[in-house]
C-alpha cells in the first residue's frame, strides 16, 4: 500500500530533520526514513557532538594534568577513566538524539527506519521504496527529498577492521591507543588525533598532499600545525602509507613519500576525506546523474527529476552541518513559495583542535589569487587582558577589508573560543559591515571578542593596544 505524504525525506542527519522541522512547522504532511535507530546523522551519532565531547572531556584532562599548577591549584596527578568519559559522550548524544525525536512527535514527523530507494514515478508523483524489517515499504510524496549525508573514504591497501578504522571507531577505542596513526591531515584528524595526544597516546599524522588544511588560510594553518607539533603531535607531510604488515602487537606501516620509513603502531585510523552516500538511491531509475561525484541542483534545490530535491553532503560545498541545515530550511521554504537565500561565501569553518581555527570569508591567498587589494590587521591574544586571565594566549586575530570602502572580506581567528567568536565576523560581513562599523561597536571589556574589534582597527590602522 502507499501513503501519501506532502514531503518524503530520505535521511534523518542535520539536513533532513531540520527539513522535516520547518515542513512541519509549514503544515506539510512529512515522513522520514532513516536507516538508524537513532535521529541526527553522522553528525549527531559519531562526528560533531560525540567528538566535541571528547575533544572538551580531554582538554579538562591536560588542563588538570599540566595546567592546574600554574593556576595555584595543587593536586595529585589526574587518573583516567576512560570508560566513564565514554559513558558522558554517550550521554550527550543519547540526550540529543532522544530531543530530536521528541520534536518529530511533537509536530506529528512520521518517521520509517529502514533503506530508501527512489522508484519510477507513479502518475508525475515522486516515490520512495523503503527495505523495512517488516519488508518492503512504498511511500509517496509530492516531493522527495533527498538528504543522506556522507560516508568514510577508504584507501586501498588499509582494509577497515579491528586495528584500522573510521572517526566513529576512534571516538570509541576501549583503552588509549600507545602510538595512534592518523592517515590524513584535515580538520578530522587532527581533531580526533588531538583527543588521544591529551590523553597520553603517541600520535603520529601522515598526509599525502605537502601542505595539510589546503583551504585553510596559510598563516592559519602554519601557526596551527607548529602549535600541535609542539603539544607532540608529529606531523609527517608529503607521506603516504604505501603499505601495511600486522604483527602479534599491532601493525608496521611502511611510508613513502618525503618520509620513507617503518612505524609501528597499534591504531590507525583512516581520515581521508568523505564521500556522499548515494550508493542504494536508485537515482539512475528517475535519471539523476552525479557531476564531480556531487548532486546538481537548482537555486531550489531541485534535481535534474521534477519533485526531487537534495542537500547536503550530496551537493556541491563544503560538507558541513551547518551548510546541510540552511540548505535544508532554504530548500522547503522554497517549496513553500518563499525566496530565502544562502551566501555561500559567508559559510563558516572551524576546526577544533586546541587552540581553535576559524575562518569566514576568503583568504589571503585566495585575494592574492584573484588580485583583489586588501588591509590586513592583526591582533595577538597575548595581548588581549581576557586571554591572559584565562592563560589561553595563543593565536591571533587577522581581517581582512577592502582598503578604499574598509569592507570586511575575509576573518580568520587561532585562539580561545575561535569558534564563538567567528559568529560576529560572519554577522558584520553579512550585513555588508566595514571595519569602521566594527569599531563603532562598543565591545565588553574584558572579552575574547575584543581581539576581533583590535585586528579590525588594526586594518585601518587604529590600532589602539597594539
Amino acid at each position: 500500500m502507499t501513503e501519501q505524504f506532502d514531503l518524503v525525506i530520505i535521511g534523518g542527519g542535520p539536513g533532513g530533520y531540520v527539513a522535516a522541522l520547518r515542513a512541519a512547522q509549514l503544515g506539510m504532511k512529512v515522513v522520514v526514513v532513516e536507516k538508524r535507530d537513532a535521529l541526527g546523522g553522522t553528525c549527531l551519532n559519531e562526528g560533531c557532538i560525540p567528538s566535541k565531547a571528547l575533544l572538551d572531556s580531554s582538554e579538562y584532562f591536560a588542563l588538570a594534568r599540566d595546567g592546574f599548577k600554574r593556576h595555584g591549584i595543587l593536586i595529585e596527578p589526574p587518573k583516567l577513566d576512560l570508560a566513564q568519559m565514554m559513558k558522558r559522550k554517550d550521554e550527550v548524544v543519547v540526550r540529543l538524539t532522544r530531543g530530536i525525536a521528541s520534536l518529530f512527535k511533537n509536530r506529528g514527523i512520521q518517521l520509517v527506519t529502514g533503506t530508501g530507494r527512489l522508484v519510477a514515478a507513479d502518475s508525475g508523483t515522486p516515490r520512495v521504496a523503503v527495505a523495512t524489517v517488516d519488508g518492503e515499504q512504498l511511500l509517496s510524496g509530492k516531493s522527495v527529498l533527498l538528504a543522506t549525508g556522507s560516508e568514510a573514504v577508504a584507501i586501498p591497501g588499509l582494509p577497515f577492521g579491528d586495528r584500522i578504522g573510521e572517526a566513529r571507531d576512534a571516538l570509541a577505542y576501549p583503552q588509549v591507543p600507545e602510538h595512534l596513526v592518523v592517515v590524513g591531515g584535515g580538520y578530522i584528524g587532527l581533531e580526533l588525533g588531538s583527543v588521544w595526544l591529551r590523553l597520553g597516546a603517541k600520535v603520529t599524522v601522515v598526509e599525502m598532499l605537502d601542505t595539510l588544511l589546503p583551504n585553510t588560510d596559510r598563516e592559519i594553518a602554519g601557526t596551527l600545525i607548529k602549535s600541535l607539533e609542539k603539544q607532540g603531535m608529529t606531523i609527517l607531510a608529503g607521506t603516504r602509507v604505501a603499505g601495511v604488515e600486522e604483527t602479534s602487537t599491532g601493525l608496521n606501516l611502511q611510508l613513502e613519500g618525503k618520509n620513507v620509513q617503518t612505524v609501528a603502531c597499534d591504531q590507525v585510523l583512516v581520515a581521508a576525506g568523505r564521500r556522499p552516500c548515494i550508493e542504494g538511491l536508485e537515482l539512475e531509475n528517475l535519471g539523476i546523474k552525479l557531476e564531480q561525484g556531487r548532486i546538481p541542483v537548482d537555486a531550489d534545490y531541485r534535481t535534474s527529476c521534477p519533485g526531487v530535491y537534495a542537500v547536503g553532503d550530496l551537493t556541491p560545498g563544503p560538507m558541513l552541518a551547518h551548510k546541510a541545515m540552511d540548505e535544508a530550511v532554504a530548500c522547503i521554504e522554497r517549496l513553500h513559495g518563499e525566496l530565502p537565500e544562502i551566501d555561500y561565501h559567508l559559510i563558516p569553518g572551524v576546526i577544533y583542535t586546541l587552540p581553535e581555527a576559524a575562518s569566514v570569508g576568503r583568504s589571503e591567498e585566495q585575494l592574492k589569487t584573484s588580485g583583489t587589494a586588501y588591509a590586513t590587521g592583526k591582533f595577538p591574544f597575548m595581548a588581549s587582558g581576557r586571554a591572559k586571565a584565562l592563560d589561553e594566549t595563543e593565536g591571533f586575530v587577522k581581517v581582512l577589508a577592502a582598503p578604499g570602502s574598509g569592507r570586511i572580506l575575509g576573518v580568520h581567528i587561532l585562539g580561545p573560543r575561535a569558534s564563538e567568536l567567528i559568529a560576529e565576523a560572519a554577522a558584520v560581513m553579512a550585513f555588508g559591515g566595514s571595519i569602521e562599523d566594527v569599531a563603532l561597536i562598543t565591545h565588553a571589556h574584558p572579552t575574547l571578542a575584543e581581539a576581533f574589534r583590535e585586528a579590525a582597527l588594526g586594518a585601518a590602522g587604529k590600532a589602539v593596544h597594539l
